[in-house]
């Protein structure tokens, strides 16, 4: 077969003629998005012409730069090209180069001028990401995240006298609002620009970004920052757009990366520290073939996850990073499952219509099962579901429940959250997109999924909802499926698995370098001395007398 017709083939196929991977119905060109990137960063480009000698042995980086001038081809272009020539010692120099460049820029406080009520480990993060300005807070479910970006935001505000504004998901607003209370700290929730104040730290929802004006304000706190992980999504284009020339960034999240360690360069480029595309280039190579994937690079592995924890804190227990805190351990979590037609799961892939079909047909004995768990029991249930038909059935089996459906007003959602967190309702119903981020109900310990979609990160937040640092019980999750649907709990359950092992994995090779970050905490910048007398360059100065 020859090239043009292998490629009129691909095309057909609406397959990347590149990776031959299966394009989604979206795009309308004739790459993914991954070769397309690819594409920019190294082919789109004038070729020029290169001497054929190959630079011998270790070179500089000034030297890089003189032979990258000589070729006429950019910085980043020679690097690339002494990589290819097999000059690994070089592109690490650049590499080395590039990571110093992670600069704090913020604010240096003690631990004393914090609030008192933060345990140690919370008191140092927040110090970290003060001193470096822009950074981002990856800590599990429970750990505090809420307290510490808070701390970050009063302690922004009282020393530069400046508007903050943390964005978060809804109904979260008013519960940060009450956590706010309990450390002494004013939180305004607003619903656009016109409701912002100075003497307080501001609060919206996602939703409602598009009403403010972000050149207002000198700090962003992005409260469940993970929304920003899709490459092209609207939400994180729009972020990344708005808020690029705002000082002081906080980026906060339980799961900043829960596919692929790709993900964590959409923080990176919110941080201003460096883009996605950038951080490929650098850190990452692209595999091509039938798997499109981009692997991290083997010489670069150790300076990535040095550049990494220059950044980020990533941490699930703290005690792992050596603190001491009383209370902060996980009760047991026992799952499981149920399955209405049948002895047990089959593990057969089905198309997305044979599964439609397949939740229909057991819907009805899905919720029945779901129904009679919660009404022969005394205690707070979360009902988890994928369809509003689940849903409309499990409020008509189950007295005094409530349904919250997307559908709803703003309103009604933000109260039956929080009276289910109060303990005022016995049964709440809703979808894992709605309410399965930031909202903490520790008083509640049984939740039942009816029905599963193939989403990990949405079926781990909802889980975590209740099983977190700080409940006081062990921790029952019901999951209640077809037969057929075996497939989908399988790829939950791999999709766990793979995640727990990169989080695992992340954690292990970050934690060493995090802990000596935590325990610096100096900024490195020039100060500024106002008694020193302003000099012209010599330049300058002369040219009076040419």
């Amino acid at each position: 077969m020859t090239c043009a017709e292998r490629y009129a083939k691909l095309k057909a196929e609406h397959r990347c003629v590149d990776c031959k991977i299966q394009l989604s119905a979206s795009n309308k060109f004739t790459k993914c998005d991954h070769c397309r990137e690819y594409d920019r960063l190294y082919k789109k480009r004038p070729k020029r012409r290169q001497p054929s000698a190959k630079p011998e042995g270790v070179l500089t980086i000034s030297q890089v730069i003189a032979l990258a001038a000589k070729r006429h081809v950019s910085y980043g272009e020679m690097v690339l090209i002494l990589e290819k020539e097999g000059n690994k010692a070089s592109y690490e120099n650049f590499i080395a180069s590039k990571a110093i460049t992670t600069v704090s820029s913020g604010i240096n406080v003690t631990a004393e001028e914090l609030n008192p009520m933060l345990f140690d480990f919370q008191r140092d993060i927040v110090r970290w990401a003060l001193a470096k300005g822009r950074a981002a807070i990856f800590a599990d479910c429970g750990d505090g995240k809420t307290a510490m970006q808070l701390e970050w935001a009063e302690q922004i505000r009282r020393r530069t006298g400046g508007k903050v504004l943390i964005v978060a998901p809804l109904a979260v607003s008013a519960q940060t609002q009450r956590e706010g209370e309990k450390f002494g700290i004013r939180v305004n929730i607003c619903a656009s620009q016109s409701d912002v104040i100075a003497d307080s730290v501001n609060i919206t929802n996602y939703e409602k970004l598009d009403k403010f004006v972000s050149s207002e304000f000198t700090a962003i706190v992005l409260d469940e920052s993970s929304i920003i992980k899709s490459f092209s999504g609207k939400i994180r284009n729009q972020i990344i757009g708005m808020f690029g020339k705002t000082p002081y960034k906080l980026a906060c999240t339980a799961t900043p990366a829960p596919n692929d360690y790709m993900e964590l360069g959409n923080h990176s480029e919110f941080l201003g520290v460096m883009t996605r595309a950038e951080m490929l280039a650098m850190y990452f190579v692209h595999d091509g073939g039938e798997t499109s994937k981009w692997r991290l690079k083997g010489h670069a592995a150790d300076l990535f996850w040095r550049w990494l924890s220059s950044w980020c804190v990533v941490m699930d227990d703290p005690k792992k990073l050596g603190y001491k805190c009383e209370g902060y351990d996980l009760p047991k979590l026992s799952v499981h499952e149920i399955v209405v037609d049948g002895e047990q799961a089959e593990n057969v892939a089905l198309s997305l219509t044979e599964r439609r079909e397949a939740r229909r047909d057991s819907l009805a004995e899905r919720c029945k099962a779901a129904a009679d768990l919660v009404n022969s029991s005394d205690e707070n249930w979360l009902c988890w579901c994928d369809l509003n038909a689940e849903a409309d059935e499990l409020h008509r089996l189950i007295p005094g429940s409530v349904n919250v459906q997307g559908s709803d007003t703003p309103e009604f959602k933000t109260r039956s959250m929080l009276d289910f967190a109060a303990g005022n309702l016995k049964c709440l119903i809703t979808k894992p997109k709605i309410a399965g981020y930031g909202m903490n109900w520790q008083n509640c310990h049984k939740a039942v999924f009816v029905g599963l979609s193939d989403s990990f990160e949405a079926y781990y937040q909802a889980v975590r909802r209740c099983w977190r640092f700080g409940q006081k019980y062990d921790v029952d999750v019901y999951i209640i499926i077809s037969a057929r649907e075996g497939a989908v709990k399988e790829n939950i359950e791999r999709k766990q698995h793979d995640n727990e092992q990169m989080k695992e994995h992340l954690i292990e090779l970050t934690k060493d370098i995090t802990r000596r970050e935590l325990t610096a905490t100096v900024r490195i910048s020039t100060e500024y001395e106002p008694h020193k007398a302003m000099r012209l360059p010599e330049w300058e100065e002369m040219k009076h007398y040419a």
